[in-house]
């Protein structure tokens, strides 16, 4: 990991590189361009032309969508354990968005007016879940079951196939098991258009959700508009503050969990009150990582894209943490030091706190969901959430009474802004 120290010469500027840039590659976005016009063009042609090309799959319109069967037989190829781990996940997630469903109301206003809000599920949604090297079955979870707690209708899911054509068992059991039937076996930019824009064996969908790499993230941009987006999630982040009172090998391990992902463009990012700390962890890296199947990719990430930051005052340290708005923040400090970082850092996807609680249990069980702002974005964005798959409409009902005491400020605003329209469309209610 690369040492930077607060306070030194040029530290600011560090730090700026340090993070991630929310800017794709010329590259990526012109390959993005191409893949979505393609598939506006041709559609499932380009579909398969693609899904060919990248994932290596030959599929046909027959085989695009996962049959019936095989998404009610996979649960039975899972493990007891298996079958009970993704049982009670769905059951912690359900249970904390369930908390957070929105209500409908209705009041009144200062001129007696019926004003309130209605809260309606979206009608066809679309969820984007990874596959490739690391099969994300908890994504499945963390969005599939917002969508139904919703109300969602439609909810079509996509993931990338294996070169023989197939999705693995464990996603599948997922989905069956959070009530998805919809599935198609397309991945990448492909996947986000064909959910944008539709194709004839795919429906086109009215929001999309989920994480992916630059490209997925590239594409959810270019289709915002035609389609909503939930949030711009790419390469799993964390960063992890400590103490003297820190465990080094609980942080080296947190800190390998999100190394290991295997896109390579994870961003790993650690704050300690001296360089003996980063020694005495950067010890246990080098010690755990000898034991993980994960080992080269999670060092690579950690070589290339891991920081640690020496500071000890907590002004800074919520200073830097704020500017670098995390996707997982990990407090393994002093029990007063959380309290005071945890109402001064207003930026972190998900606040994980105390040296007990590693970002694993938020990625697959606790709740929350681990679909999460990335590259910097949680300085504007929360993470997903029930309400993300749901549409607000503002309601107002006004009388003869009502729009009498209205009438003043309407009249004001439409000769301010030299309406006479706007005025007149309520001055004749008056009239009459």
């Amino acid at each position: 990991m690369k040492i930077l120290e607060y306070g030194q010469p040029g530290f600011a500027q560090k730090l700026k590189r340090a993070c991630p840039s929310f800017r794709a590659a010329d590259e990526i976005a012109e390959t993005v361009r191409t893949v979505i016009a393609d598939v506006e063009r041709e559609g499932d042609k380009a579909v398969f032309r693609y899904t060919e090309k990248f994932d290596k799959a030959k599929l046909t319109a027959r085989t695009l969508r996962v049959k019936a069967d095989e998404l009610s037989a996979a649960p039975k190829t899972l493990t007891t354990a298996q079958r009970k781990a993704i049982k009670e996940a769905i059951h912690c997630v359900k249970d904390f968005h369930r908390k957070t469903m929105p209500q409908s109301w209705h009041a009144k206003n200062p001129h007696g007016a019926t004003v309130g809000e209605a809260f309606f599920p979206i009608q066809r949604v679309g969820l984007y879940v990874p596959g490739g090297q690391v099969p994300l079955v908890s994504t499945v979870i963390m969005s599939a079951v917002l969508a139904k707690l919703a109300g969602c209708p439609e909810v079509a899911v996509c993931t990338p196939p294996g070169k023989d054509g197939s999705v693995s068992p464990s996603l599948l059991a997922a989905l069956h098991l959070c009530g998805v039937e919809e599935v198609y076996k397309i991945g990448g930019v492909q996947a986000l258009a064909a959910l944008a824009i539709g194709t004839k064996t795919v429906p086109a969908v009215d929001k999309v959700f989920g994480p992916g790499n630059a490209y997925v993230m590239e594409a959810k941009r270019a289709l915002f508009g035609r389609v909503g987006v939930d949030l711009l999630p790419g390469p799993s982040e964390v960063l992890i503050i400590g103490d003297s009172t820190s465990n080094p090998a609980f942080i080296a391990a947190d800190l390998l969990a999100q190394a290991e992902h295997g896109t390579g463009k994870e961003k790993v990012f650690l704050i300690v009150e001296s360089r003996e700390q980063a020694a005495a962890i950067q010890a246990e890296i080098t010690a755990q990582a000898e034991t993980l199947s994960h080992r080269d990719a999670a060092l690579g990430v950690l070589k290339h894209h891991g920081f640690c930051v020496i500071a000890s005052d907590l002004e800074a340290i919520a200073e830097i943490a704020n500017y670098i708005a995390p996707e997982h923040l990990e407090l393994q400090v002093k029990p007063d030091s959380r309290k005071i970082l945890a109402k001064k850092i207003t930026t972190a996807g998900a606040m994980l706190i105390g040296g007990e609680t590693p970002t694993v249990l938020g990625d697959f069980t606790a709740g929350p969901s681990h679909t999460l702002p990335t590259d910097r974005t949680g300085r504007f964005f929360g993470g997903m959430q029930v309400t993300d798959y749901m549409r607000r409409t503002s309601i107002v009902e006004y009388d003869a009474k009502s729009i009498a005491l209205a009438w003043p400020v309407v009249r004001a605003f439409a000769e301010m802004e030299q309406l006479d329209a706007h005025g007149r469309s309520l001055e004749m209610r008056l009239e009459k």
